[in-house]
């Protein structure tokens, strides 16, 4: 019961890594607010598996991509107690093409979609964290912004992106009390993988040295530590959780 009566909120939080830090988090104990833009069916799925948990999750539909959005989702988190505890962005779209043949619709996708919902929740949610004097995010990024990946120029520039917003706004609400890190998963095996090319799949595989894809679950277990007071002196990191892929 590490996060008892805290206030979650988790974008992008009913499906593949963010379905499962959302249950994280609700497992123990935390009030979660799960948003979600379009699938109403995922939603469901999660609110009926979160039932019995020693927490509690919250399903929100909302385009955080806004400010109107992202307004409504921290506010409805806050509604109770007047502020959150912790934010975990995890909000995102991928569309892989080799530059030469990208199209300009591709590339403006991925990085408004990616970047954001990103800046307008933590722009508010920090303001309620402000507010109760301590609080904690995490920013979901990639290895693709360590590495690079032939094809996805667009997602590893808007990954990249993430990784250095989060060491600006840890130095910037730091001294507020209000921590800041990111995560940078691998190969997970989540809808989006499952969408990939087994050869390419399996090259990546290959290329690490546990050689297995990750389980989201095990993605949540670092948002989590970062969210903790286990990691009360980390701030402005980027936690690397592939397997050994980097």
């Amino acid at each position: 019961m590490e996060f008892a009566d805290k206030i979650v909120v988790v974008t992008g939080g009913t499906r593949g890594i963010g379905r499962a830090v959302s249950l994280h988090f609700a497992r123990e104990g935390a009030k979660v607010f799960a948003a979600y833009r379009h699938n109403a069916e995922a939603a469901k799925s999660l609110e009926d598996e979160a039932v019995g948990l020693p927490g509690m999750v919250t399903t929100f539909r909302a385009d955080v991509g806004s400010s109107q959005g992202a307004i409504a989702l921290i506010d409805a988190a806050a509604r109770e107690t007047g502020g959150i505890d912790i934010l975990v962005n995890n909000a995102g779209i991928i569309r892989d093409c080799y530059l030469a043949m990208m199209s300009d619709d591709d590339w403006d996708r991925v990085i408004k979609n990616n970047l954001d919902p990103l800046f307008h929740c933590c722009k508010w949610g920090v303001r309620k964290m402000i507010g109760g004097k301590g609080g904690a995010i995490v920013n979901l990024s990639s290895v693709s912004a360590l590495t690079g990946a032939a094809g996805q120029t667009n997602y590893a520039a808007s990954k990249g992106g993430i990784i250095s917003f989060t060491k600006s706004l840890a130095r910037e609400v730091g001294p507020l009390g209000i921590r800041v890190n990111a995560v940078a998963p691998g190969l997970i095996r989540t809808e989006m993988v499952a969408g990939m090319k087994p050869d390419q799949v399996k090259k990546i595989i290959a290329g690490s040295s546990i050689g297995r894809l990750g389980a989201p679950e095990e993605v949540a277990q670092a948002v989590a530590f970062l969210a903790s007071p286990r990691a009360s002196y980390i701030n402005g990191h980027c936690l690397v959780v592939d397997g050994g892929i980097v």
